[in-house]
């Protein structure tokens, strides 16, 4: 009977699983013949992976190891929010919505580094901007720009999560804890946050912390980004594809309004199908594309047309659209981007409709400097795309401010 049983238990599938990848001194071997440029699948000089380094002869031949990390449950339980920051969270959310709606003439204004690579310096510009919020609170509502995670177009530093130490380490546990370190320390300062999503699990872990999400425009057609924005519990704006294409951005804005099914993993890590309602809060972000800008008063209009055509007319997109006036609106220069940021204030003033927020990337520096260790970088300076100062930021935020009270006037 015994026996009965563990043959029975040997065959069981979910009893079957690949065995532990590689030993650390394996892992040291194998990372240094890829130092040296070699290909440990192929190298002659190099053991055999399969036979000699304990991988499967058909399961992870190209997976070099499986760190495991905490489940979002521990994470958030090792950091949980305050009921301060609770509050913030769902009241910022509240109020975005109203923008996008039209219910709230204020300006929306996500606006902070391109990225973020050390979390001191975020919380230090978060502390000045807490004050320009204060100042300015009647006219914009400003949320600031918390990235974790940057798409590549190739090859690149991903981000915090990703590789927190800037040197390739990619301590991803690291990673996590930081930047939900980092997004508490925004809302001590009273401020919500916005962050783009790009792996599907990260939300697990984040989002509790975000008032408003992002699915970029390398994403904005991902069925998998799709259906992610359609159970997230905040407004989500897609941007239109790096082609220029609006109509990419609001088919996923129609698409994420639908209920899905889908794989994902809950608080506990564990393998689930996620069933999602939709969310009916995601809308339009032009960022410009390869071929131009698309932030001018006639793009707005036609991006507008195309979006009534597809989406109902009560839906947050309907409402209106935000303009991005970072990466193809300002061709990623610091200074033409607050040129825009300027020629929107005066459209604004003069009364223009259709814009319910803008996207300024803005550090404590301005431009930008080639990613390495934190201790070889200029303070407050951006790694990735290029930042406007936070002189210039200060001084554009008022401006902005200033053309919303001019246009209630209209």
């Amino acid at each position: 009977m015994q026996q009965q049983q563990g043959a029975a238990s040997a065959a069981n599938p979910f009893e079957v699983g690949p065995q532990p990848l590689n030993t650390p001194e394996e892992l040291r071997a194998i990372r240094q013949a890829m130092g040296e440029g070699k290909n440990p699948l192929i190298a002659t000089d190099v053991p055999r992976w399969e036979d000699q380094v304990g991988v499967s002869r058909i399961i992870n031949r190209r997976v070099l190891e499986l760190e495991p990390l905490p489940t979002p449950a521990q994470v958030l339980a090792e950091l949980p929010l305050t009921p301060q920051a609770q509050e913030i969270v769902a009241y910022s959310r509240d109020e975005i919505r109203a923008c996008l709606y039209g219910q709230d003439d204020r300006l929306l204004v996500i606006v902070g580094p391109c990225s973020v690579h050390d979390p001191k310096a975020a919380l230090d510009y978060a502390h000045r901007l807490a004050k320009v919020m204060k100042e300015t609170e009647r006219e914009l509502l400003i949320v600031m720009r918390v990235y974790f995670e940057k798409p590549r177009t190739t090859v690149g530093w991903k981000g915090l999560i990703n590789d927190p130490d800037i040197d390739g380490s990619h301590h991803i546990k690291k990673g996590l804890l930081l930047a939900r370190k980092t997004l508490l320390g925004v809302l001590g300062e009273g401020l919500a946050a916005a962050t783009e999503f790009l792996e599907p699990t990260s939300p697990q872990f984040i989002a509790d912390a975000v008032s408003w999400g992002a699915i970029g425009a390398r994403n904005t057609e991902s069925q998998v980004h799709r259906q992610l924005a359609s159970g997230l519990s905040m407004p989500v704006g897609f941007k239109n594809a790096t082609d220029g294409s609006v109509k990419a951005a609001v088919n996923g804005c129609f698409a994420a309004a639908q209920q899905h099914t889908f794989f994902g993993i809950d608080h506990m890590g564990r393998a689930c199908a996620v069933e999602t309602l939709g969310n009916p809060d995601c809308h339009v972000v032009l960022r410009g594309s390869i071929h131009g800008p698309n932030y001018d008063a006639e793009s707005v209009a036609k991006a507008m047309a195309t979006i009534r055509d597809e989406m109902p007319a009560d839906s947050a997109a309907s409402h209106g659209l935000i303009v991005d006036c970072s990466h193809g609106n300002s061709g990623k220069d610091e200074h033409r981007q607050a040129e825009v940021v300027r020629d929107i204030a005066r459209r604004i003033a003069a009364g223009e409709r259709g814009i319910t927020g803008i996207m300024m990337e803005s550090f404590i520096e301005g431009g930008n400097q080639k990613a390495a260790p934190l201790d070889q970088l200029v303070y407050g300076k951006s790694i990735t795309d290029k930042c406007i100062s936070w002189p210039d930021t200060e001084a554009l935020l008022h401006e902005l401010a200033e053309a919303v009270a001019a246009r209630r006037w209209k």
